[in-house]
Protein backbone atom coordinates (compact mmCIF):
# COMPACT_ATOMS: atom_id res chain seq x y z
CA UNK A 1 0.00 0.00 0.00
CA UNK A 2 1.38 3.42 -0.96
CA UNK A 3 2.12 5.83 1.86
CA UNK A 4 0.54 9.24 2.33
CA UNK A 5 2.58 11.35 -0.12
CA UNK A 6 2.30 14.37 2.18
CA UNK A 7 4.43 12.51 4.75
CA UNK A 8 7.19 11.51 2.33
CA UNK A 9 10.43 13.39 2.82
CA UNK A 10 13.74 13.80 1.05
CA UNK A 11 14.60 13.54 -2.62
CA UNK A 12 12.44 11.88 -5.24
CA UNK A 13 14.54 8.88 -6.21
CA UNK A 14 12.50 8.37 -9.37
CA UNK A 15 14.13 11.59 -10.56
CA UNK A 16 17.47 10.41 -9.25
CA UNK A 17 20.08 11.75 -6.87
CA UNK A 18 23.65 12.74 -7.67
CA UNK A 19 26.16 10.01 -6.83
CA UNK A 20 28.32 12.44 -4.87
CA UNK A 21 25.33 13.26 -2.61
CA UNK A 22 25.59 9.79 -1.09
CA UNK A 23 28.91 9.40 0.69
CA UNK A 24 30.54 6.00 1.02
CA UNK A 25 29.09 4.33 4.12
CA UNK A 26 26.19 6.78 4.28
CA UNK A 27 22.42 6.52 3.87
CA UNK A 28 19.88 8.96 2.44
CA UNK A 29 16.12 8.78 2.91
CA UNK A 30 13.85 9.79 0.08
CA UNK A 31 10.90 8.30 -1.71
CA UNK A 32 9.86 6.57 -4.90
CA UNK A 33 6.52 5.39 -6.24
CA UNK A 34 4.69 6.75 -3.21
CA UNK A 35 6.81 4.95 -0.61
CA UNK A 36 9.64 5.93 1.71
CA UNK A 37 12.92 4.52 0.39
CA UNK A 38 16.44 4.38 1.81
CA UNK A 39 19.48 4.54 -0.46
CA UNK A 40 22.79 3.37 0.99
CA UNK A 41 26.27 3.27 -0.48
CA UNK A 42 29.13 0.87 0.13
CA UNK A 43 32.08 1.72 -2.10
CA UNK A 44 30.79 1.81 -5.66
CA UNK A 45 27.74 -0.27 -4.79
CA UNK A 46 24.35 1.33 -4.08
CA UNK A 47 21.39 -0.32 -2.35
CA UNK A 48 17.77 0.70 -1.97
CA UNK A 49 15.33 -0.71 0.59
CA UNK A 50 12.21 0.39 2.43
CA UNK A 51 13.04 3.15 4.91
CA UNK A 52 10.77 2.12 7.81
CA UNK A 53 11.55 -0.62 10.34
CA UNK A 54 8.90 -3.33 10.35
CA UNK A 55 9.01 -3.66 14.15
CA UNK A 56 7.61 -0.35 15.45
CA UNK A 57 8.18 1.87 12.41
CA UNK A 58 11.59 3.30 13.30
CA UNK A 59 13.36 5.52 10.71
CA UNK A 60 16.19 3.38 9.34
CA UNK A 61 17.98 6.38 7.84
CA UNK A 62 18.65 7.56 11.41
CA UNK A 63 20.17 4.20 12.28
CA UNK A 64 23.65 2.79 11.82
CA UNK A 65 25.09 1.24 8.68
CA UNK A 66 27.39 -1.68 9.41
CA UNK A 67 28.93 -3.30 6.33
CA UNK A 68 25.92 -4.18 4.17
CA UNK A 69 23.36 -3.98 6.96
CA UNK A 70 21.38 -1.20 8.62
CA UNK A 71 20.55 -1.24 12.34
CA UNK A 72 17.33 0.46 13.48
CA UNK A 73 17.84 3.31 15.99
CA UNK A 74 14.78 2.46 18.07
CA UNK A 75 15.16 -1.20 19.06
CA UNK A 76 18.24 -2.39 17.15
CA UNK A 77 16.55 -4.59 14.53
CA UNK A 78 18.84 -5.35 11.58
CA UNK A 79 18.16 -5.50 7.84
CA UNK A 80 20.26 -6.64 4.89
CA UNK A 81 20.72 -3.71 2.53
CA UNK A 82 21.12 -6.05 -0.44
CA UNK A 83 17.78 -7.83 -0.01
CA UNK A 84 15.73 -6.01 2.64
CA UNK A 85 15.69 -9.18 4.72
CA UNK A 86 15.11 -8.82 8.46
CA UNK A 87 18.22 -10.61 9.73
CA UNK A 88 17.99 -9.89 13.47
CA UNK A 89 15.09 -9.39 15.86
CA UNK A 90 13.00 -7.67 17.03
CA UNK A 91 11.87 -7.08 13.42
CA UNK A 92 10.46 -10.27 11.91
CA UNK A 93 9.20 -8.94 8.57
CA UNK A 94 11.45 -7.90 5.70
CA UNK A 95 11.39 -4.41 4.23
CA UNK A 96 10.93 -3.99 0.50
CA UNK A 97 13.92 -4.16 -1.81
CA UNK A 98 14.17 -1.75 -4.75
CA UNK A 99 15.91 -1.79 -8.11
CA UNK A 100 18.56 0.86 -8.55
CA UNK A 101 20.33 2.12 -11.67
CA UNK A 102 23.31 4.39 -12.25
CA UNK A 103 23.04 6.70 -15.23
CA UNK A 104 25.61 9.38 -15.93
CA UNK A 105 26.38 10.88 -12.49
CA UNK A 106 23.07 9.98 -10.85
CA UNK A 107 21.40 6.95 -9.26
CA UNK A 108 17.72 6.19 -9.78
CA UNK A 109 15.19 3.92 -8.11
CA UNK A 110 13.30 2.24 -10.91
CA UNK A 111 10.86 -0.03 -9.11
CA UNK A 112 10.54 -2.79 -6.56
CA UNK A 113 12.72 -5.83 -6.85
CA UNK A 114 10.87 -9.11 -7.15
CA UNK A 115 13.90 -11.11 -6.02
CA UNK A 116 13.52 -12.89 -2.69
CA UNK A 117 16.32 -14.32 -0.56
CA UNK A 118 16.74 -17.93 -1.61
CA UNK A 119 17.19 -20.30 1.35
CA UNK A 120 20.18 -22.56 0.97
CA UNK A 121 19.88 -26.23 1.76
CA UNK A 122 20.64 -26.66 5.48
CA UNK A 123 23.93 -28.34 6.39
CA UNK A 124 21.95 -30.75 8.55
CA UNK A 125 18.25 -31.49 8.57
CA UNK A 126 16.86 -33.22 11.66
CA UNK A 127 13.91 -35.55 11.22
CA UNK A 128 11.75 -33.11 13.18
CA UNK A 129 12.12 -30.12 15.52
CA UNK A 130 10.12 -29.73 18.72
CA UNK A 131 10.17 -26.33 20.46
CA UNK A 132 9.10 -26.24 24.10
CA UNK A 133 7.92 -22.71 24.84
CA UNK A 134 5.95 -20.44 22.53
CA UNK A 135 7.36 -17.09 23.66
CA UNK A 136 9.97 -14.83 22.13
CA UNK A 137 12.68 -17.46 21.65
CA UNK A 138 10.40 -20.28 20.57
CA UNK A 139 8.45 -18.24 18.05
CA UNK A 140 11.56 -16.68 16.52
CA UNK A 141 13.21 -20.10 16.25
CA UNK A 142 10.24 -21.65 14.44
CA UNK A 143 10.21 -18.83 11.90
CA UNK A 144 13.97 -18.97 11.34
CA UNK A 145 13.89 -22.71 10.66
CA UNK A 146 11.57 -22.08 7.75
CA UNK A 147 13.53 -19.02 6.58
CA UNK A 148 16.64 -21.17 6.37
CA UNK A 149 15.00 -23.81 4.21
CA UNK A 150 14.08 -26.47 6.75
CA UNK A 151 11.17 -28.49 5.37
CA UNK A 152 10.72 -31.07 8.14
CA UNK A 153 8.03 -31.09 10.82
CA UNK A 154 8.11 -28.25 13.40
CA UNK A 155 5.98 -28.38 16.54
CA UNK A 156 5.71 -25.29 18.77
CA UNK A 157 4.34 -26.13 22.22
CA UNK A 158 3.28 -23.44 24.71
CA UNK A 159 1.56 -23.55 28.08
CA UNK A 160 0.15 -20.08 27.36
CA UNK A 161 -3.23 -20.11 25.66
CA UNK A 162 -1.94 -17.63 23.09
CA UNK A 163 0.61 -18.00 20.31
CA UNK A 164 3.72 -15.72 20.42
CA UNK A 165 2.89 -12.12 21.25
CA UNK A 166 4.58 -8.80 21.96
CA UNK A 167 5.44 -9.26 25.62
CA UNK A 168 7.30 -5.91 26.12
CA UNK A 169 4.09 -4.08 25.24
CA UNK A 170 2.32 -5.67 28.21
CA UNK A 171 4.03 -3.29 30.63
CA UNK A 172 4.20 -0.39 28.18
CA UNK A 173 1.71 0.97 25.66
CA UNK A 174 -0.83 -1.86 25.79
CA UNK A 175 -1.12 -1.62 29.58
CA UNK A 176 -1.19 2.19 29.29
CA UNK A 177 -4.13 1.99 26.90
CA UNK A 178 -2.19 3.40 23.96
CA UNK A 179 -1.99 0.21 21.87
CA UNK A 180 -4.96 -1.91 20.76
CA UNK A 181 -5.03 -5.63 21.43
CA UNK A 182 -4.76 -6.48 17.73
CA UNK A 183 -1.17 -5.21 17.85
CA UNK A 184 -0.18 -7.79 20.45
CA UNK A 185 0.07 -11.06 18.42
CA UNK A 186 3.38 -11.24 16.56
CA UNK A 187 1.72 -13.21 13.77
CA UNK A 188 -1.87 -14.03 12.82
CA UNK A 189 -2.81 -17.64 13.50
CA UNK A 190 -2.94 -18.35 9.76
CA UNK A 191 0.80 -17.62 9.53
CA UNK A 192 1.69 -20.82 11.39
CA UNK A 193 -0.62 -22.86 9.19
CA UNK A 194 0.90 -21.33 6.05
CA UNK A 195 4.41 -22.03 7.31
CA UNK A 196 3.45 -25.59 8.26
CA UNK A 197 4.33 -24.99 11.91
CA UNK A 198 2.18 -27.18 14.14
CA UNK A 199 1.13 -25.31 17.29
CA UNK A 200 -0.06 -26.73 20.60
CA UNK A 201 -1.21 -24.13 23.14
CA UNK A 202 -2.36 -24.37 26.73
CA UNK A 203 -0.20 -27.47 27.15
CA UNK A 204 2.94 -28.23 29.13
CA UNK A 205 5.71 -30.69 28.41
CA UNK A 206 6.01 -32.87 31.47
CA UNK A 207 8.94 -35.08 30.54
CA UNK A 208 11.87 -35.31 28.14
CA UNK A 209 13.40 -38.68 27.33
CA UNK A 210 16.77 -37.90 25.68
CA UNK A 211 17.46 -41.57 24.87
CA UNK A 212 14.19 -42.06 23.02
CA UNK A 213 14.28 -38.45 21.76
CA UNK A 214 10.73 -38.02 22.91
CA UNK A 215 8.68 -35.53 24.94
CA UNK A 216 5.54 -36.30 26.91
CA UNK A 217 2.81 -33.65 27.11
CA UNK A 218 0.41 -32.85 29.93
CA UNK A 219 -2.43 -34.25 27.81
CA UNK A 220 -0.70 -37.65 27.71
CA UNK A 221 0.48 -37.35 24.11
CA UNK A 222 4.09 -38.19 23.21
CA UNK A 223 6.11 -36.62 20.42
CA UNK A 224 9.40 -37.73 18.97
CA UNK A 225 12.01 -35.20 17.93
CA UNK A 226 15.17 -35.03 15.88
CA UNK A 227 16.22 -31.80 17.60
CA UNK A 228 14.72 -30.12 20.65
CA UNK A 229 14.76 -26.46 21.68
CA UNK A 230 13.96 -25.55 25.28
CA UNK A 231 12.54 -22.04 25.60
CA UNK A 232 10.46 -22.40 28.75
CA UNK A 233 11.12 -18.85 29.97
CA UNK A 234 10.67 -17.69 33.53
CA UNK A 235 7.90 -17.20 36.08
CA UNK A 236 7.37 -14.25 38.43
CA UNK A 237 8.68 -14.57 41.96
CA UNK A 238 5.69 -14.52 44.29
CA UNK A 239 5.54 -12.52 47.47
CA UNK A 240 5.97 -14.49 50.68
CA UNK A 241 4.03 -12.31 53.10
CA UNK A 242 0.60 -12.60 54.71
CA UNK A 243 -2.11 -11.76 52.19
CA UNK A 244 -0.01 -12.71 49.16
CA UNK A 245 -2.81 -14.94 47.87
CA UNK A 246 -5.61 -12.37 48.05
CA UNK A 247 -7.50 -11.82 44.76
CA UNK A 248 -6.38 -8.20 44.46
CA UNK A 249 -2.68 -9.22 44.19
CA UNK A 250 -1.50 -9.28 40.57
CA UNK A 251 1.66 -10.26 38.74
CA UNK A 252 2.58 -9.37 35.16
CA UNK A 253 4.06 -11.97 32.87
CA UNK A 254 1.41 -13.08 30.39
CA UNK A 255 -1.27 -11.44 28.27
CA UNK A 256 -3.89 -12.87 30.63
CA UNK A 257 -2.05 -11.24 33.56
CA UNK A 258 -2.09 -7.90 31.73
CA UNK A 259 -5.77 -8.18 30.85
CA UNK A 260 -6.52 -8.86 34.52
CA UNK A 261 -4.66 -5.72 35.60
CA UNK A 262 -6.43 -3.65 32.95
CA UNK A 263 -9.82 -4.91 34.13
CA UNK A 264 -8.99 -4.06 37.74
CA UNK A 265 -7.73 -0.63 36.70
CA UNK A 266 -11.10 0.19 35.12
CA UNK A 267 -12.76 0.06 38.54
CA UNK A 268 -9.92 1.37 40.73
CA UNK A 269 -8.58 4.70 41.92
CA UNK A 270 -5.35 3.65 43.63
CA UNK A 271 -2.78 0.89 43.14
CA UNK A 272 0.30 -0.11 45.13
CA UNK A 273 3.21 -1.55 43.17
CA UNK A 274 5.60 -3.69 45.19
CA UNK A 275 9.03 -3.64 43.57
CA UNK A 276 11.05 -0.85 41.97
CA UNK A 277 12.28 -2.99 39.07
CA UNK A 278 11.96 -2.09 35.38
CA UNK A 279 8.66 -3.97 35.20
CA UNK A 280 7.36 -2.32 38.38
CA UNK A 281 8.23 1.18 37.19
CA UNK A 282 6.90 0.61 33.68
CA UNK A 283 3.64 -0.56 35.23
CA UNK A 284 3.65 2.61 37.36
CA UNK A 285 4.01 4.76 34.23
CA UNK A 286 1.31 2.83 32.37
CA UNK A 287 -1.22 3.00 35.19
CA UNK A 288 -0.58 6.72 35.64
CA UNK A 289 -1.51 7.00 31.95
CA UNK A 290 -4.82 5.45 33.01
CA UNK A 291 -5.15 8.20 35.67
CA UNK A 292 -4.75 5.92 38.68
CA UNK A 293 -3.03 7.06 41.85
CA UNK A 294 0.16 5.00 42.04
CA UNK A 295 2.41 4.23 45.00
CA UNK A 296 5.65 2.28 44.53
CA UNK A 297 7.31 0.37 47.36
CA UNK A 298 10.97 -0.36 46.74
CA UNK A 299 13.87 -1.61 48.81
CA UNK A 300 16.45 0.59 47.06
CA UNK A 301 17.17 4.22 47.92
CA UNK A 302 17.35 5.04 44.20
CA UNK A 303 15.40 2.78 41.83
CA UNK A 304 17.46 1.05 39.11
CA UNK A 305 20.72 2.63 40.33
CA UNK A 306 22.34 -0.80 40.55
CA UNK A 307 21.67 -1.28 36.82
CA UNK A 308 21.75 2.24 35.36
CA UNK A 309 23.98 4.13 37.80
CA UNK A 310 22.85 6.66 40.38
CA UNK A 311 22.46 9.64 38.01
CA UNK A 312 20.25 7.90 35.49
CA UNK A 313 18.37 6.10 38.28
CA UNK A 314 17.72 9.47 39.93
CA UNK A 315 16.40 10.86 36.65
CA UNK A 316 13.94 7.96 36.39
CA UNK A 317 12.85 8.56 40.01
CA UNK A 318 12.37 12.30 39.54
CA UNK A 319 10.53 11.78 36.28
CA UNK A 320 8.05 9.44 37.95
CA UNK A 321 7.62 11.80 40.90
CA UNK A 322 7.02 14.74 38.55
CA UNK A 323 4.24 12.69 36.97
CA UNK A 324 2.53 11.98 40.26
CA UNK A 325 3.99 8.61 41.29
CA UNK A 326 4.42 8.30 45.06
CA UNK A 327 7.47 6.41 46.34
CA UNK A 328 8.23 4.58 49.57
CA UNK A 329 11.91 3.72 49.15
CA UNK A 330 14.13 1.71 51.44
CA UNK A 331 10.98 -0.11 52.49
CA UNK A 332 9.48 -3.58 52.10
CA UNK A 333 5.90 -4.77 52.29
CA UNK A 334 5.16 -7.00 55.29
CA UNK A 335 1.45 -7.66 54.95
CA UNK A 336 -1.41 -7.25 52.47
CA UNK A 337 -4.98 -6.82 53.66
CA UNK A 338 -8.16 -6.33 51.65
CA UNK A 339 -7.48 -2.67 50.80
CA UNK A 340 -4.19 -2.06 52.63
CA UNK A 341 -0.49 -2.76 52.10
CA UNK A 342 1.50 -2.52 55.32
CA UNK A 343 5.21 -1.66 55.22
CA UNK A 344 8.06 -2.63 57.52
CA UNK A 345 8.04 0.81 59.18
CA UNK A 346 4.34 0.52 60.04
CA UNK A 347 3.08 2.69 57.16
CA UNK A 348 -0.29 1.57 55.81
CA UNK A 349 -1.00 2.31 52.15
CA UNK A 350 -4.56 2.38 50.86
CA UNK A 351 -5.15 0.67 47.54
CA UNK A 352 -7.75 -1.06 45.39
CA UNK A 353 -5.30 -3.65 44.11
CA UNK A 354 -1.61 -4.56 44.16
CA UNK A 355 0.90 -5.34 41.40
CA UNK A 356 4.04 -7.19 42.48
CA UNK A 357 7.20 -6.99 40.41
CA UNK A 358 9.96 -8.56 42.48
CA UNK A 359 11.80 -10.62 39.89
CA UNK A 360 11.47 -13.89 38.00
CA UNK A 361 12.92 -17.39 38.20
CA UNK A 362 13.93 -19.46 35.17
CA UNK A 363 11.84 -22.56 34.50
CA UNK A 364 14.57 -25.20 34.61
CA UNK A 365 12.74 -28.12 36.27
CA UNK A 366 11.98 -29.86 32.96
CA UNK A 367 15.62 -29.66 31.89
CA UNK A 368 16.89 -30.84 35.26
CA UNK A 369 14.65 -33.89 35.25
CA UNK A 370 16.09 -34.86 31.86
CA UNK A 371 19.69 -34.72 33.11
CA UNK A 372 20.51 -31.42 31.42
CA UNK A 373 23.09 -29.35 33.29
CA UNK A 374 21.74 -26.25 35.05
CA UNK A 375 23.13 -23.48 37.21
CA UNK A 376 20.62 -20.67 37.73
CA UNK A 377 19.58 -21.42 34.18
CA UNK A 378 20.20 -24.10 31.58
CA UNK A 379 23.89 -24.25 30.70
CA UNK A 380 24.64 -24.03 26.99
CA UNK A 381 27.78 -23.66 24.90
CA UNK A 382 28.49 -20.82 22.48
CA UNK A 383 26.19 -22.49 19.94
CA UNK A 384 23.34 -22.60 22.53
CA UNK A 385 23.48 -26.39 22.74
CA UNK A 386 23.17 -28.12 26.12
CA UNK A 387 25.34 -30.97 27.39
CA UNK A 388 22.83 -33.35 25.79
CA UNK A 389 23.48 -33.51 22.02
CA UNK A 390 20.53 -32.34 19.96
CA UNK A 391 18.95 -30.34 22.77
CA UNK A 392 19.33 -26.56 22.64
CA UNK A 393 18.13 -23.81 24.98
CA UNK A 394 17.35 -20.14 24.38
CA UNK A 395 15.76 -17.17 26.10
CA UNK A 396 15.29 -16.49 29.79
CA UNK A 397 16.44 -19.99 30.81
CA UNK A 398 19.72 -20.02 28.86
CA UNK A 399 23.04 -19.36 30.60
CA UNK A 400 25.61 -18.91 27.86
CA UNK A 401 29.33 -18.01 27.62
CA UNK A 402 29.18 -14.38 26.56
CA UNK A 403 32.56 -13.42 25.01
CA UNK A 404 32.66 -10.17 27.02
CA UNK A 405 30.95 -10.87 30.35
CA UNK A 406 31.54 -14.59 30.82
CA UNK A 407 28.75 -16.97 31.82
CA UNK A 408 25.52 -14.95 31.99
CA UNK A 409 21.77 -15.33 31.85
CA UNK A 410 19.60 -12.32 31.03
CA UNK A 411 15.87 -11.75 30.77
CA UNK A 412 15.60 -9.44 27.76
CA UNK A 413 13.03 -9.84 24.99
CA UNK A 414 15.42 -9.08 22.12
CA UNK A 415 18.03 -11.47 23.52
CA UNK A 416 15.45 -14.25 23.66
CA UNK A 417 14.37 -13.65 20.06
CA UNK A 418 17.93 -13.49 18.77
CA UNK A 419 18.92 -16.60 20.68
CA UNK A 420 15.93 -18.40 19.19
CA UNK A 421 17.08 -17.36 15.73
CA UNK A 422 20.67 -18.44 16.39
CA UNK A 423 19.61 -21.74 17.93
CA UNK A 424 17.46 -22.45 14.85
CA UNK A 425 20.39 -21.86 12.53
CA UNK A 426 22.60 -24.10 14.67
CA UNK A 427 19.98 -26.84 14.74
CA UNK A 428 20.48 -26.78 10.97
CA UNK A 429 24.25 -27.10 11.32
CA UNK A 430 25.39 -23.48 11.05
CA UNK A 431 27.85 -23.68 14.00
CA UNK A 432 27.25 -19.97 14.65
CA UNK A 433 28.39 -18.66 18.05
CA UNK A 434 25.95 -16.36 19.84
CA UNK A 435 28.03 -13.21 20.24
CA UNK A 436 25.53 -10.34 19.93
CA UNK A 437 25.60 -8.11 23.05
CA UNK A 438 22.42 -8.14 25.15
CA UNK A 439 20.05 -5.23 24.47
CA UNK A 440 16.84 -3.94 26.05
CA UNK A 441 14.80 -0.76 26.14
CA UNK A 442 12.64 0.72 28.90
CA UNK A 443 10.16 3.61 28.82
CA UNK A 444 9.30 5.92 31.72
CA UNK A 445 7.07 8.80 30.61
CA UNK A 446 9.37 10.86 28.34
CA UNK A 447 12.55 9.03 29.41
CA UNK A 448 13.41 6.30 26.91
CA UNK A 449 16.38 4.17 27.91
CA UNK A 450 18.46 1.96 25.63
CA UNK A 451 20.87 -0.44 27.31
CA UNK A 452 23.40 -2.60 25.49
CA UNK A 453 25.94 -4.98 26.98
CA UNK A 454 26.07 -6.53 30.43
CA UNK A 455 27.66 -4.80 33.41
CA UNK A 456 28.40 -6.40 36.75
CA UNK A 457 27.75 -4.68 40.05
CA UNK A 458 31.48 -3.98 40.33
CA UNK A 459 31.74 -2.11 37.02
CA UNK A 460 32.18 1.64 37.30
CA UNK A 461 29.73 4.03 35.57
CA UNK A 462 30.88 7.23 33.86
CA UNK A 463 28.42 9.77 32.50
CA UNK A 464 28.98 11.34 29.08
CA UNK A 465 26.59 14.19 28.33
CA UNK A 466 23.83 15.80 30.37
CA UNK A 467 21.50 13.40 32.18
CA UNK A 468 19.16 16.18 33.32
CA UNK A 469 18.79 17.31 29.71
CA UNK A 470 18.01 13.68 28.74
CA UNK A 471 20.99 13.62 26.40
CA UNK A 472 23.57 11.27 27.85
CA UNK A 473 25.20 7.86 27.92
CA UNK A 474 26.25 6.05 31.06
CA UNK A 475 29.32 3.98 30.20
CA UNK A 476 30.11 1.01 32.45
CA UNK A 477 33.69 -0.17 32.58
CA UNK A 478 35.72 -2.90 34.22
CA UNK A 479 39.14 -1.30 34.31
CA UNK A 480 39.50 0.23 30.85
CA UNK A 481 37.17 -2.29 29.23
CA UNK A 482 33.63 -1.10 28.36
CA UNK A 483 31.05 -3.66 29.46
CA UNK A 484 27.76 -1.84 28.86
CA UNK A 485 26.26 1.49 27.77
CA UNK A 486 22.90 2.93 28.87
CA UNK A 487 21.70 5.87 26.77
CA UNK A 488 18.91 8.44 26.71
CA UNK A 489 18.49 10.67 23.68
CA UNK A 490 21.50 9.06 21.99
CA UNK A 491 20.11 6.28 19.84
CA UNK A 492 22.93 6.26 17.29
CA UNK A 493 25.56 6.24 20.03
CA UNK A 494 23.92 3.21 21.61
CA UNK A 495 24.03 1.45 18.24
CA UNK A 496 27.71 2.34 17.91
CA UNK A 497 28.32 0.88 21.35
CA UNK A 498 26.56 -2.33 20.34
CA UNK A 499 28.67 -2.62 17.20
CA UNK A 500 31.89 -1.99 19.14
CA UNK A 501 31.02 -4.53 21.84
CA UNK A 502 30.17 -7.12 19.20
CA UNK A 503 33.43 -6.74 17.28
CA UNK A 504 35.66 -6.09 20.29
CA UNK A 505 36.60 -2.63 19.09
CA UNK A 506 37.10 0.26 21.48
CA UNK A 507 34.01 2.36 22.14
CA UNK A 508 34.25 6.09 22.83
CA UNK A 509 31.34 8.42 23.45
CA UNK A 510 31.00 11.55 21.35
CA UNK A 511 31.80 13.51 24.54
Amino acid sequence: MAEDSSQLTGPDFEKGIRIDEVADGAMVQGHAFGEAVLIARRGEDFFAIGATCTHYGGPLAKGLMVDCTVHCPWHHARFDLRTGEAIAAPALNDVSSWKIEKRDERVFVTGKSDKKPTPQKPATSPSSVVIVGAGAAGGAAAEMLRRKGYTGPITLIGRDQYLPYDRPNLSKDYLAGNAPEEWIPLRPNDFYHEQKIDTITGTEVQKIDPKKREVTLSNGRSLGYGALLLATGADPVHLEIPGNDLPQVCYLRTLVDCQRIIEKAKHAKRVVIIGDSFIGLEVAWSLRERKLEVAVVGKHSVPLANVLGSELGSLVLKTHEANGVEFHLGRTATKIEERIVQLDDGTRLDCDFVVAGVGVRPNTALAESAGIETKNGVLVNEFLETNVPGIFAAGDIARWPDPRAGSIRVEHWVVAQRQGQTAARNILGAKEPFVVPPFFWSNHFDVHIHYVGHASRDDQPTVAGDVKAKDASVIFQSGKKVSAVASIGRDIENLEAEAALETGEEFRSDE
